[in-house]
């Protein structure tokens, strides 16, 4: 008797180690190290060993907008901060991300506006924007790249196929709007079933 509840307990708690140490040993494999991202045809693929891990869709663009060099090419850069009239004067409304401490050059590379700009100075294209959040919000980038924050598809031990930041959260404005509640659903008890009267209930 005793043997069998051995038996019993051992194997559950052998059976969640196992768990256990399999999705660990997965998440540690999603832990990115940045020399190994490449571009292959206008997506991110993070090479490790046989994993190929990478962004699910391009950046999302505004149509009309990007390559941004086809119209600041003619434009000679203004480093100064200033509010934005003639051009980009919708993205100046409703910019609202740290706006008393950053504006657009702090994200955006001056002198090359189809990259953008580490605060080391380094160059990015926009499939890699995740690396500039992740700059100020580490523990989101950490919850994304295992598939905790944000959205992915795919294999949970294999390739994995991940959507940027920028898919849901506006980069100038991050924070979701407020959204009005939908009304509760109808209880069972509540439902009204029109039944049509009878002669039987006229009489009554």
């Amino acid at each position: 008797m005793y043997r069998q509840t051995g038996y019993k307990l051992i194997f559950p708690a052998f059976l969640f180690g196992f768990v256990f140490w399999s999705c660990s040993h997965t998440a540690s494999n999603t832990g990115w190290n940045q020399s190994d991202s490449v571009l292959e045809e206008g997506v991110v693929v993070h090479k490790n060993g046989d994993l190929r891990e990478m962004a699910v869709e391009a950046p999302p663009f505004t149509e009309g907008i990007y390559p941004c060099n086809d119209c600041h090419t003619d434009i000679e850069p203004n480093p100064n901060r200033r509010e934005l009239v003639d051009f980009h004067d919708d993205i100046s409304a409703i910019f609202d991300h740290d706006s008393e401490n950053r504006w657009c050059l702090d994200c955006h590379d001056m002198n090359n506006r189809d990259s953008l700009r580490l605060a080391s100075g380094k160059l990015l294209s926009f499939e890699e924007s995740y690396k500039l959040c992740g700059q100020c919000h580490g523990e989101k980038l950490r919850d994304w790249k295992v598939g905790v924050h944000g959205k992915r598809t795919g294999y949970w031990n294999g390739k994995k196929e991940y959507l940027l930041c920028v898919h849901c959260h506006n980069p100038h404005s991050p924070q979701f709007q407020e959204l009005t509640p939908e009304p509760p659903p109808v209880r069972q008890e509540d439902i009204h079933i029109y039944e049509p009267k009878t002669e039987e209930d006229g009489k009554e």
